[in-house]
């Protein structure tokens, strides 16, 4: 990446690029910790310089304690040393959010993302607390993750105001879709924000964003990489370029809705991971997806058997 030090480039306490991991299983449904390492040096080897373990792409509604922090200790073990390694602690309890935190944390995590409650829809005074909750129970740098499609609830002005005076929320990662409105709260809060939705990255980018957090980088993270490298010397019809030459591979990895379900199935065609199994309530791709998703890996050059 560019210097760091350069004042004109935001700060980057989470890294520039960020991979939304996926969690390996084996057919028998248990989380494949050997393959779980081997993606993330792979990441981490492509150009990666931070990962995130059990968000939504790895599945974190369907995996649980101790295997997450089993999961997260190999992967710290493994290139912790190279990339920043970001624990996911979502929960629509609070208490078990809690639990996951510190348990991350214990596991050697150097950073949280932490979401707003899903499902019981609380009011903006819940949000706030849970996640200040979440913050006062570790010593780890948080980003927010503000993903209301999926939460239900969104993190709003004044929740995100107070939490953004919290000594250890540091970041956003916004899926809101809304760049004009991040745009704003970055001004307004100080907060470094990351793209969260890969079809907005160059965009999120350009309006000033620390970096991005991926699910196409499980196959494009060194081409995301060029892109803050471009971002960054000023040069945005370079990086527009790349955004242009990744459109296939996002349309691919996330026009189906379910990057988790695409995602693992890349990396089994790139023999990354032995199987793409994935735990109900999600289902593996059908074999003309896979076939699909296989044609447009060989089309980019990502594929090359």
């Amino acid at each position: 990446m560019a210097d760091t030090n350069d004042p004109r480039l935001p700060s980057r306490t989470f890294g520039s690029v960020a991979t939304a991991m996926v969690t390996p299983f084996h057919d028998d449904g248990s989380i494949d910790v050997d393959a779980g390492v081997a993606v993330a040096v792979k990441l981490v080897d492509d150009g990666c310089d931070a990962l995130v373990l059990h968000g939504t792409t790895g599945e974190s509604p369907t995996t649980h304690q101790p295997e997450k922090d089993d999961l997260v200790r190999a992967v710290v073990d493994a290139v912790g040393d190279r990339a920043m390694i970001i624990g996911g602690a979502g929960s629509n309890d609070t208490a078990h959010a809690v639990r996951i935190a510190q348990g991350a944390q214990r596991a050697g995590a150097q950073g949280l993302l932490v979401l707003s409650p899903y499902y019981n829809r609380p009011s903006q005074e819940g949000v706030y607390q849970h996640i200040k909750a979440v913050a006062d129970a570790v010593d780890l740098p948080v980003m927010l993750y503000d993903i209301p499609g999926r939460t239900g609830v969104a993190i709003g002005d004044e929740a995100l105001d107070r939490l953004a005076e919290h000594p250890r929320v540091k970041a956003v990662k916004d899926a809101t879709g809304d760049v004009p409105q991040g745009f704003e709260r970055m001004a307004r809060t100080g907060l470094e924000f990351y793209s969260g939705d890969d079809s907005l990255n160059f965009g999120w980018l350009a309006h000033g964003a620390s970096g991005v957090v991926s699910v196409v980088g499980h196959v494009a993270a060194g081409a995301y990489a060029q892109m803050v490298r471009a971002v960054d010397a000023g040069d945005l019809p370079g990086a527009r370029d790349v955004a242009a030459r990744l459109r296939p591979l996002v349309t691919a990895i996330m026009g189906g809705g379910q990057g988790a379900v695409m995602s693992k199935h890349a990396l089994q065609l790139l023999g990354v991971i032995p199987t793409a199994a994935v735990r109900l309530p999600l289902v593996q791709a059908s074999a003309a997806e896979v076939d699909a998703l296989a044609a447009v890996l060989r089309e980019e050059g990502v594929l090359t058997a």
